[in-house]
């Protein structure tokens, strides 16, 4: 316990600093700093050598796995590590994971799953985190937009400089894989009386499930947005031919 109190103050699971603001300067700052990584790749598709994309992939997919490993020393250091919260079965953290994977493997699979959840659930938690008490400069600020903005941009570098592409196909795949996905994560929810993927209950900070009703029917509520956010990223290419995935080979 003398331990956890000698913490510096950007560390400390007591945190008396700002809490977490929605929307204000330094939300807006954080949000800018992801739009400005995806700008980049945006600009510079053509351009980035192999040795450069490899560079690029190598060193996100690192900061993904270290930025967890962090995640899971903080929390056990503090005496709040627990299976019922730190396992990998909320979407984003499996999603960190198969972030990595796609981007050292160049895994056209895991591409399609990043591209659609990736993108629409790592966009919600961008604008909506779950910190709460935890404004910045704690590590808990960092490390949660570190997370989901890398598994953003990683799912739009592989679109826009490695030259993904997702298919009326891959939308299908993902959405049977999700609700295969969601029995799996129910079941361990009853064994561990957890509540992975908001199925038992909404989480206990504000976020967008507020707007979605009352359980069970948030459940519902969250299928038709998923339908409806996954439908508009398809959008850009429902009238595209399809291409082979990628030109890059793992290196």
């Amino acid at each position: 316990m003398n331990f956890i109190n000698n913490l510096p103050e950007w560390l400390s699971p007591n945190y008396a600093g700002e809490r977490f603001v929605l929307f204000n300067a330094v939300h807006w700052t954080a949000l800018a700093c992801v739009a400005l990584f995806i700008g980049y790749f945006a600009w510079t598709r053509q351009s980035l050598s192999p040795s450069a994309r490899r560079g690029w992939r190598y060193g996100m997919a690192s900061v993904i796995l270290l930025n967890d490993l962090a995640r899971q020393i903080w929390y056990w250091v503090v005496g709040e590590w627990s299976a019922q919260i730190m396992l990998p079965f909320h979407l984003c953290s499996l999603m960190a994971y198969v972030t990595a994977y796609m981007l050292i493997t160049l895994d056209y699979r895991a591409y399609e799953f990043m591209y659609f959840t990736g993108i629409a659930g790592g966009s919600q938690a961008l604008l909506t985190p779950p910190l709460d008490q935890y404004g910045f400069p704690h590590f808990l600020a960092w490390q949660t937009y570190i997370w989901h903005g890398l598994i953003v941009i990683g799912a739009l570098y592989m679109t826009f400089v490695e030259g993904y592409r997702p298919t009326f196909r891959s939308l299908i795949k993902v959405f049977i894989g999700l609700h295969i996905l969601m029995i799996i994560v129910s079941i361990a929810n009853w064994f561990l009386g957890s509540n992975y993927m908001f199925l038992a209950h909404k989480p206990e900070q504000a976020s967008a499930f507020d707007l979605l009703g009352p359980w069970p029917w948030y459940l519902l509520s969250m299928e038709a947005v998923g339908l409806i956010l996954c439908g508009l990223l398809y959008l850009p290419f429902a009238k595209r031919p399809a291409s082979t995935p990628g030109s890059a080979t793992p290196a």
